[in-house]
């Protein structure tokens, strides 16, 4: 058999794709035992591009719905949650201010002393099932810690506990015109 564009040589293949007889100049081996005229090489190099490009996009749309559909709006809101919670950790645990260096000297400052007590008293009743306790004595250690030397300076405060107002704060010997009474409902400045 002759080559179709040759016929003066014999044909040594046949076209894969539209089985014309072909010689060693006219065929063309795009795979491996498959030999091609001219065309039909341009054709299947073409659709097999044009095929692989497709076969790209879609694989790429698909990568980008997995992203999506991993990363919804809760997904986003749990990550930034996690965040703040370790941010905020860190500023507990390694981060603030120290605390001072120095005591309170509560001779001098009795207003301290008072709302402190009132503080203790409050975090006793909470610990406590909503306690309070019978003197002011029962919440040291656990709930008030005062050095040995400021121990005294319970002696001058009144405290009591109340049927109706859970419990009374003053100072024991308040200066004229001003006694503070802290109950578990507020604070009352008496004149």
């Amino acid at each position: 058999m002759q080559c179709k564009t040759h016929p003066n040589r014999l044909a040594e293949h046949f076209c894969a794709g539209c089985g014309i007889p072909l010689c060693t100049d006219c065929s063309e081996e795009v795979k491996s035992g498959q030999f091609y005229c001219f065309q039909c090489a341009m054709l299947t190099s073409v659709s097999a591009v044009g095929t692989n490009i497709k076969d790209k996009r879609e694989k790429l749309a698909d990568k980008k719905e997995e992203a999506k559909k991993k990363w919804t709006p809760f997904r986003y809101f749990v990550v930034v949650a996690a965040v703040f919670i370790l941010v905020m950790w860190g500023v507990i645990l390694f981060g603030g201010q120290q605390a001072p260096a120095g005591t309170v000297d509560f001779a001098n400052q009795p207003r301290v002393l008072l709302f402190m007590i009132d503080s203790s008293i409050k975090r006793y009743a909470h610990y406590e099932g909503n306690q309070y306790p019978a003197k002011l004595s029962d919440m040291i250690p656990k709930y008030l810690r005062l050095q040995e030397k400021d121990l005294p300076q319970l002696q001058n405060l009144s405290y009591e506990r109340d049927q109706a107002l859970g419990y009374r704060l003053s100072f024991a010997k308040p200066k004229p015109g001003e006694k503070i009474v802290i109950t578990a409902k507020g604070i009352k400045y008496e004149s």
